[in-house]
């Protein structure tokens, strides 16, 4: 178990020159020279959910376009490719840029600055070309670091200035769970907003759409569709073979664009107007980018492999960013695209968004009833029969509640991995936030790079094989850490009984 180094704990902002310990509740804390009553959680709660606000705006953007390129931009892999591009950038800006500009801009204005960098992805829309889609691309990853980490670090230190003012060290784990999962339920509700409005303008038909349009093509039969669709498809099949795959009017996708950078717009000056800087506890931003950057960052993550709780740890956050990406990539266009049509791909992510955000919402409360490691246990049960489901499933013609009822199940699944996984990084590594959020963003980014690359190579049939092995191995990775921490701290508690009696006598 890592021990807690006090020089980077962001705890170290609370005056404790009052005398007071750790469980007795203190009427007030200081903290930049200021003292804060116990309504100071109110205001701690507003600022992540303004946080969780504006992430969902601005993800509702992203998402909203993202979960089209596989489908609208199919020539030549131009989406796959260039969404790979985004996380393998990513993985760079993980490893070199977050320590650094948050060290120069402190986590709110990084948020501010970084929801910038992903305009450009927005615009490019209106003129997708490989030359237009790989800049713009490069910008979102470069962006999406330091993005990540101010705000896993922002919500980190308030959670513990939360713990502070309760005066109640103990709830301290509890704290960052419940403020990462309420951040995403407002986060995950990106995908609902997203494919509401992208559902909501494609599906939208003008006079004469449809006129000429490859007037040649029939509609493929049931028999046909269980052939191609689903488990069965595979990289080569488009419009000339479905129908269904027609890619929607240029003119949508640019109305879609505009309203989408509208979106982008909104997010950044409610950041900018809307949340506290972390001076309000006590950490400017050279305190709150303490840590490791650059190719020092790159050695810590090397340096990280060799101990055996990160190297445990790999496993699973790469499945995330894995199952991530065939969700955006694989079942939108091997399910819902090849069986009931572009369009509807909105309709279909709508439900796994819910789904999503009520599971991340009760993720936290659900671990603190019934324990981390049951919830994570019966997820992996789910998740593992939601593959064989939809491997064995043949594909129907249009059949939208079983493509909603797969994505609302899948919705469920990401939403409790991505709470407790984001949240375990952190309570594993105390005292280090950036450097753990930063690896589990560099892992998590790599099996969704690894996923864009192989999804215009291996039939989906293949993919759902490779999520289900990797998710075994990585189930049994963070299983053994979980017996690890629990064997560790029932010695650690028999050590201390054992004490106690010696002093006794």
């Amino acid at each position: 178990m890592n021990t807690t180094n006090t020089s980077h704990d962001p705890s170290s902002f609370v005056n404790n020159s009052s005398g007071l310990n750790s469980t007795q509740a203190p009427p007030k804390i200081e903290a930049g020279g200021e003292y804060y009553g116990k309504s100071e959680n109110f205001r701690i709660t507003k600022n992540v959910v303004i946080i969780g606000l504006a992430f969902m705006i601005h993800f509702t953007a992203f998402h909203g376009t993202s979960n089209l390129q596989s489908s609208v931009n199919s020539d030549a892999a131009l989406g796959t490719t260039t969404l790979a591009v985004i996380y393998g950038s990513l993985i760079l800006s993980n490893i070199f840029l977050p320590v650094t500009v948050i060290r120069w801009f402190g986590c709110k204005w990084t948020i501010a600055l970084s929801f910038i960098a992903y305009m450009p992805y927005i615009a490019a829309q209106f003129y997708p070309r490989f030359y237009t889609f790989i800049p713009a691309a490069l910008g979102v990853g470069f962006g999406g670091g330091p993005l990540w980490c101010a705000k896993c670090t922002y919500l980190s230190i308030v959670a513990e200035a939360t713990t502070r003012v309760v005066g109640n060290d103990s709830v301290k784990d509890v704290n960052v769970v419940r403020f990462f999962g309420l951040f995403f339920v407002f986060y995950q509700m990106a995908q609902v907003w997203g494919n509401l409005i992208s559902s909501s303008v494609l599906s939208f038909a003008t006079a004469g759409e449809f006129d000429g349009v490859m007037p040649n093509l029939t509609f493929p039969s049931k028999s046909r569709v269980a052939e191609i669709c689903g488990a069965n498809f595979c990289p080569g099949v488009d419009a000339n073979i479905n129908p269904n795959l027609i890619p929607p009017q240029p003119e949508k996708i640019q109305v879609l664009s505009a309203i989408f950078l509208c979106c982008m717009v909104l997010a950044c000056l409610l950041v900018i107007f809307g949340v506290d800087s972390l001076k309000r506890y006590g950490m400017d931003r050279h305190e709150a980018g303490k840590g490791q950057s650059g190719c020092k960052l790159l050695s810590v993550t090397v340096k990280l492999l060799s101990e055996q709780y990160q190297l445990l740890l790999l496993p699973i956050t790469m499945f995330i960013g894995l199952e991530e990406a065939f969700v955006a990539v694989d079942f939108t266009a091997s399910f819902v695209a090849c069986g009931w049509g572009i369009s509807r791909i909105g309709f279909a992510m709508i439900c796994f968004g819910i789904a999503n955000a009520i599971a991340a919402g009760v993720a936290g409360a659900l671990a603190k009833l019934a324990g981390r490691l049951s919830i994570m246990l019966t997820v992996f049960v789910i998740h593992v029969s939601l593959l064989i489901w939809m491997h064995q499933w043949k594909a129907v013609e249009g059949d939208y509640v079983t493509y909603c009822a797969m994505a609302a199940v899948w919705g469920i699944c990401d939403g409790i991995w991505l709470v407790n996984v984001n949240a375990f990084s952190g309570i594993l590594f105390p005292g280090k936030e950036i450097a753990a959020y930063s690896n589990f963003r560099l892992w998590e980014s790599t099996g969704s790079v690894i996923g864009y690359i192989i999804s215009p190579l291996l039939c989906t049939s293949i993919k759902l094989k490779l999520l289900l092995s990797v998710m075994i191995v990585g189930m049994f990775g963070y299983s053994y850490i979980e017996y690890m921490e629990r064997r560790e701290k029932g010695l650690v508690d028999r050590t201390n009984v054992e004490l106690v009696e010696q002093g006794e006598r």
